[in-house]
Protein backbone atom coordinates (compact mmCIF):
# COMPACT_ATOMS: atom_id res chain seq x y z
CA UNK A 1 0.00 0.00 0.00
CA UNK A 2 2.78 2.32 0.86
CA UNK A 3 4.47 1.67 -2.29
CA UNK A 4 1.13 2.84 -4.38
CA UNK A 5 1.00 5.93 -2.46
CA UNK A 6 4.42 6.52 -3.12
CA UNK A 7 4.61 6.00 -7.28
CA UNK A 8 1.25 7.98 -7.06
CA UNK A 9 3.06 11.14 -5.83
CA UNK A 10 6.25 10.10 -7.76
CA UNK A 11 3.63 10.36 -10.69
CA UNK A 12 2.17 13.65 -9.43
CA UNK A 13 4.73 15.66 -9.11
CA UNK A 14 6.63 14.58 -12.58
CA UNK A 15 3.78 15.96 -14.05
CA UNK A 16 3.44 18.90 -12.60
CA UNK A 17 7.11 19.64 -13.34
CA UNK A 18 6.32 19.19 -16.96
CA UNK A 19 3.36 21.41 -16.91
CA UNK A 20 5.76 23.62 -14.82
CA UNK A 21 8.46 23.46 -17.83
CA UNK A 22 6.03 23.68 -20.64
CA UNK A 23 7.12 20.39 -21.86
CA UNK A 24 3.17 20.00 -22.22
CA UNK A 25 2.47 23.31 -23.90
CA UNK A 26 0.40 26.41 -22.46
CA UNK A 27 -3.16 26.55 -20.71
CA UNK A 28 -2.73 29.81 -19.98
CA UNK A 29 -4.28 32.53 -22.51
CA UNK A 30 -3.11 35.65 -22.80
CA UNK A 31 -6.43 38.02 -22.34
CA UNK A 32 -4.37 41.46 -22.09
CA UNK A 33 -4.33 43.79 -25.05
CA UNK A 34 -0.54 44.00 -25.85
CA UNK A 35 -0.12 40.41 -26.07
CA UNK A 36 -2.85 40.24 -28.57
CA UNK A 37 -1.71 43.37 -30.58
CA UNK A 38 1.75 41.52 -30.66
CA UNK A 39 0.14 38.12 -32.35
CA UNK A 40 -2.30 39.92 -34.93
CA UNK A 41 -0.80 40.41 -38.25
CA UNK A 42 0.61 44.14 -39.13
CA UNK A 43 -0.78 45.19 -35.88
CA UNK A 44 1.55 48.55 -36.45
CA UNK A 45 -1.09 49.36 -39.05
CA UNK A 46 -4.08 49.21 -36.72
CA UNK A 47 -5.96 52.29 -35.41
CA UNK A 48 -7.62 52.35 -32.44
CA UNK A 49 -11.39 53.96 -32.80
CA UNK A 50 -13.02 56.62 -30.66
CA UNK A 51 -16.42 56.11 -29.50
CA UNK A 52 -18.30 57.96 -31.88
CA UNK A 53 -15.90 56.48 -34.86
CA UNK A 54 -17.15 52.73 -34.04
CA UNK A 55 -21.06 53.91 -33.91
CA UNK A 56 -21.05 56.34 -36.76
CA UNK A 57 -22.15 54.26 -40.31
CA UNK A 58 -20.31 53.54 -42.85
CA UNK A 59 -19.63 56.36 -45.71
CA UNK A 60 -21.33 54.36 -49.09
CA UNK A 61 -18.66 53.99 -51.66
CA UNK A 62 -17.21 56.03 -53.72
CA UNK A 63 -19.33 55.70 -56.80
CA UNK A 64 -17.61 55.16 -60.01
CA UNK A 65 -18.17 58.16 -61.96
CA UNK A 66 -20.00 58.21 -64.52
CA UNK A 67 -18.43 58.30 -67.95
CA UNK A 68 -20.04 60.69 -70.21
CA UNK A 69 -19.43 60.26 -73.75
CA UNK A 70 -17.87 63.83 -75.43
CA UNK A 71 -20.46 65.49 -77.35
CA UNK A 72 -20.75 65.04 -81.16
CA UNK A 73 -19.15 68.49 -83.05
CA UNK A 74 -22.28 70.37 -84.49
CA UNK A 75 -22.87 69.56 -88.21
CA UNK A 76 -21.87 72.51 -90.59
CA UNK A 77 -24.40 74.97 -91.35
CA UNK A 78 -25.89 74.04 -94.86
CA UNK A 79 -24.47 76.21 -97.72
CA UNK A 80 -25.03 76.66 -101.54
CA UNK A 81 -21.59 77.74 -103.49
CA UNK A 82 -22.95 78.28 -106.38
CA UNK A 83 -26.69 79.06 -107.33
CA UNK A 84 -27.86 80.48 -111.28
CA UNK A 85 -31.07 81.83 -112.07
CA UNK A 86 -31.79 82.96 -116.10
CA UNK A 87 -31.96 83.43 -118.70
CA UNK A 88 -33.48 86.74 -118.56
CA UNK A 89 -34.46 88.86 -121.38
CA UNK A 90 -33.14 92.76 -120.84
CA UNK A 91 -36.81 94.05 -119.41
CA UNK A 92 -37.21 90.87 -116.95
CA UNK A 93 -33.58 90.86 -116.20
CA UNK A 94 -33.83 94.27 -114.74
CA UNK A 95 -37.06 93.59 -112.76
CA UNK A 96 -35.11 90.92 -111.42
CA UNK A 97 -32.12 92.51 -109.95
CA UNK A 98 -34.08 94.53 -108.30
CA UNK A 99 -36.04 92.15 -106.91
CA UNK A 100 -32.44 90.69 -105.62
CA UNK A 101 -31.09 93.94 -104.08
CA UNK A 102 -32.79 93.08 -100.68
CA UNK A 103 -30.98 90.50 -100.28
CA UNK A 104 -27.93 92.57 -100.29
CA UNK A 105 -25.28 90.19 -101.14
CA UNK A 106 -22.70 92.42 -102.36
CA UNK A 107 -19.81 90.87 -104.46
CA UNK A 108 -21.33 87.74 -103.83
CA UNK A 109 -23.64 88.31 -106.78
CA UNK A 110 -22.54 88.89 -110.55
CA UNK A 111 -24.17 89.34 -113.78
CA UNK A 112 -23.38 87.15 -117.04
CA UNK A 113 -24.36 87.57 -121.03
CA UNK A 114 -26.02 84.27 -122.65
CA UNK A 115 -26.57 84.39 -126.35
CA UNK A 116 -29.97 82.96 -126.46
CA UNK A 117 -33.02 84.12 -129.17
CA UNK A 118 -36.12 85.26 -128.40
CA UNK A 119 -39.58 86.00 -130.61
CA UNK A 120 -39.09 88.94 -133.15
CA UNK A 121 -42.65 87.93 -134.54
CA UNK A 122 -45.21 85.89 -135.82
CA UNK A 123 -45.85 84.40 -138.94
CA UNK A 124 -48.62 83.21 -140.78
CA UNK A 125 -47.91 80.76 -143.92
CA UNK A 126 -48.83 77.38 -146.28
CA UNK A 127 -45.98 74.82 -144.87
CA UNK A 128 -43.81 73.87 -147.86
CA UNK A 129 -45.00 72.09 -150.92
CA UNK A 130 -41.78 70.45 -151.55
CA UNK A 131 -40.62 72.00 -154.79
CA UNK A 132 -40.98 75.16 -156.43
CA UNK A 133 -44.02 73.65 -159.01
CA UNK A 134 -45.53 72.47 -155.76
CA UNK A 135 -45.25 76.18 -154.29
CA UNK A 136 -46.95 77.72 -157.85
CA UNK A 137 -49.54 75.23 -158.00
CA UNK A 138 -50.49 76.00 -154.65
CA UNK A 139 -49.98 79.59 -155.04
CA UNK A 140 -52.55 79.87 -158.17
CA UNK A 141 -55.33 78.24 -155.56
CA UNK A 142 -54.68 81.26 -153.55
CA UNK A 143 -55.39 83.67 -156.57
CA UNK A 144 -58.79 81.40 -156.90
CA UNK A 145 -59.91 82.07 -153.50
CA UNK A 146 -58.93 85.92 -153.79
CA UNK A 147 -55.90 85.76 -151.98
CA UNK A 148 -52.97 88.40 -153.21
CA UNK A 149 -50.80 89.11 -150.82
CA UNK A 150 -48.38 85.98 -150.40
CA UNK A 151 -45.08 85.56 -151.23
CA UNK A 152 -43.56 82.26 -151.87
CA UNK A 153 -40.37 81.53 -149.87
CA UNK A 154 -37.14 79.98 -151.71
CA UNK A 155 -34.45 80.83 -149.46
CA UNK A 156 -32.47 77.97 -147.95
CA UNK A 157 -34.55 77.37 -144.70
CA UNK A 158 -36.64 74.75 -143.51
CA UNK A 159 -39.93 76.74 -144.68
CA UNK A 160 -38.05 76.78 -148.25
CA UNK A 161 -41.33 76.37 -150.90
CA UNK A 162 -43.52 77.17 -148.33
CA UNK A 163 -45.85 79.96 -148.82
CA UNK A 164 -45.90 83.24 -146.35
CA UNK A 165 -49.05 85.31 -145.66
CA UNK A 166 -47.87 87.57 -143.92
CA UNK A 167 -45.12 88.54 -140.67
CA UNK A 168 -46.93 90.28 -137.65
CA UNK A 169 -45.33 91.81 -134.47
CA UNK A 170 -48.32 90.29 -132.22
CA UNK A 171 -49.53 86.45 -132.14
CA UNK A 172 -52.90 88.60 -132.13
CA UNK A 173 -52.61 90.16 -134.94
CA UNK A 174 -51.70 86.83 -136.36
CA UNK A 175 -54.08 84.69 -135.09
CA UNK A 176 -56.61 87.50 -136.32
CA UNK A 177 -55.07 86.83 -140.16
CA UNK A 178 -55.36 83.17 -140.13
CA UNK A 179 -59.44 83.83 -139.19
CA UNK A 180 -59.67 85.73 -142.22
CA UNK A 181 -58.16 83.89 -144.47
CA UNK A 182 -59.87 80.51 -143.10
CA UNK A 183 -63.40 82.72 -144.05
CA UNK A 184 -61.83 83.14 -147.55
CA UNK A 185 -61.35 78.99 -147.75
CA UNK A 186 -57.83 78.49 -147.21
CA UNK A 187 -57.64 76.20 -144.40
CA UNK A 188 -53.92 74.81 -144.79
CA UNK A 189 -52.41 78.29 -143.37
CA UNK A 190 -50.99 78.21 -139.25
CA UNK A 191 -49.42 80.48 -136.94
CA UNK A 192 -45.51 80.62 -135.50
CA UNK A 193 -43.23 82.54 -134.24
CA UNK A 194 -40.21 83.73 -135.48
CA UNK A 195 -36.56 83.99 -133.68
CA UNK A 196 -33.87 85.91 -133.62
CA UNK A 197 -30.34 86.47 -131.74
CA UNK A 198 -30.53 88.03 -128.48
CA UNK A 199 -28.67 88.98 -125.48
CA UNK A 200 -30.01 87.56 -122.39
CA UNK A 201 -28.62 87.30 -118.67
CA UNK A 202 -28.23 85.21 -115.97
CA UNK A 203 -27.40 85.72 -112.35
CA UNK A 204 -24.72 83.49 -110.33
CA UNK A 205 -24.96 83.96 -106.26
CA UNK A 206 -22.38 82.51 -104.35
CA UNK A 207 -22.31 81.04 -100.62
CA UNK A 208 -26.21 81.18 -99.78
CA UNK A 209 -27.08 79.97 -96.89
CA UNK A 210 -29.82 78.11 -96.74
CA UNK A 211 -32.35 81.42 -95.31
CA UNK A 212 -31.11 83.37 -98.48
CA UNK A 213 -31.08 80.38 -100.51
CA UNK A 214 -35.07 80.19 -99.88
CA UNK A 215 -35.54 84.06 -100.38
CA UNK A 216 -34.16 83.34 -103.48
CA UNK A 217 -35.93 80.60 -104.45
CA UNK A 218 -39.00 83.05 -103.69
CA UNK A 219 -38.27 85.89 -105.62
CA UNK A 220 -37.88 83.62 -108.39
CA UNK A 221 -41.51 82.29 -108.20
CA UNK A 222 -42.15 86.04 -109.61
CA UNK A 223 -39.97 84.77 -113.05
CA UNK A 224 -41.70 81.19 -114.27
CA UNK A 225 -40.16 80.77 -117.39
CA UNK A 226 -36.57 81.29 -115.39
CA UNK A 227 -34.55 78.41 -114.57
CA UNK A 228 -33.05 78.03 -111.00
CA UNK A 229 -29.64 75.83 -110.94
CA UNK A 230 -26.52 74.81 -109.01
CA UNK A 231 -22.71 76.27 -111.01
CA UNK A 232 -19.57 75.70 -110.71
Amino acid sequence: MLKFVFWLLAGVNLLVLAIGQGYLGSFRTETREPARLKNQLQATKLALLTQEQAIAPAAPPAAEEAVTPAAAAPAPPLSYACTEVGNFLLADGRRFEAQVASLDLGDRQSRRNVAGQEISSYMVYIPPQGSKEGADRKAGELKQLGVTNYFIMNESSPLRWGISLGVFKSETSAQSQLASLNKQGVHSARVAPRYSASKQMAYQFRDLDAVTRARLEKIKTQFPDQELRNCK
